[in-house]
């Protein structure tokens, strides 16, 4: 197919009227965007619950095991000065 063939055949394709879409398309596809919707938005709170749930989690782990902090020593220091 030649460039001239080729533009002949978009102009065709252009030149065409849209195509018709049956008429019950439409509630489908509002009922399925709603579903989506609905979907993507119950998934959005629960990945930010289970940010949250992490979150205080987390703080608890580290309020109680305090890991910063040196653990205290197994072994006793020499005694000096008796």
């Amino acid at each position: 197919m030649n460039r001239t063939q080729r533009e002949a055949a978009v102009r065709q394709v252009m030149e065409r009227g849209t195509p018709q879409v049956p008429a019950d398309l439409y509630g489908d596809v509002v009922r399925r965007g709603s579903r989506m919707l609905r979907r993507r938005t119950a998934a959005r709170r629960i990945m930010w619950l289970l940010l949250f749930a992490a979150s205080v989690a987390f703080v608890v782990w580290a309020l109680t095991a305090r890991p910063w902090v040196e653990p205290p020593s197994t072994t006793t220091p020499p005694m000096r000065g008796w």
